[in-house]
């Protein structure tokens, strides 16, 4: 059997413990966190290797990536017929939708999109936060060597 009041003496000690231990808070601006390298900040791209193949944006939950392109034909030398390419046209993430999980960096079979550790790109209006290609493509030099595909580190 329990005395009468012994759950708020139990509380009040639980809060008396926490109030005499030192704080951890970071002060945030001033000082940067140390990120681990895997960290999953903003989704980079890089241009020269998406295909427009649209798998990115098919497999989306969120159905936040927004492609469109336009097929142009090349002659190849030695070819004995000109070849069709696509041109990538518009890469758009909407931030303001996306949950962050992944899949369309996964499931790009042609290396075009990486996670970059940035995160402080908050904005004060949340129509910035669609992102054009230009823009996503700014972030691929944050992206850690490690995860570039073998052409980019060579130029490095």
């Amino acid at each position: 059997m329990r005395l009468p009041g012994s759950g708020l003496v139990s509380g009040l000690a639980a809060t008396a413990r926490t109030a005499t231990r030192r704080a951890v808070t970071s002060q945030y601006p001033e000082n940067e966190p140390e990120l681990p390298e895997r960290t999953r900040g903003v989704i980079a791209l890089h241009e020269g290797n998406c295909t427009s193949c649209m798998l990115c944006a098919r497999e989306c939950p969120d159905w936040c990536i927004y492609i469109d392109s336009h097929k142009e034909t090349v002659e190849v030398e030695g070819a004995a017929r000109p070849r069709q390419v696509n041109v990538l046209d518009r890469f758009d993430i909407d931030f303001s939708l996306c949950m962050y999980c992944g899949i369309c960096v996964d499931v790009c079979p042609f290396d075009a999109l990486f996670w970059a550790p940035d995160f402080a790109y908050a904005e004060g209006d949340i129509r910035n936060l669609l992102h054009d290609k230009q823009h996503l493509g700014e972030w691929l030099e944050h992206v850690p060597p490690s995860k570039l595909p073998k052409e980019e580190e060579e130029d490095a």
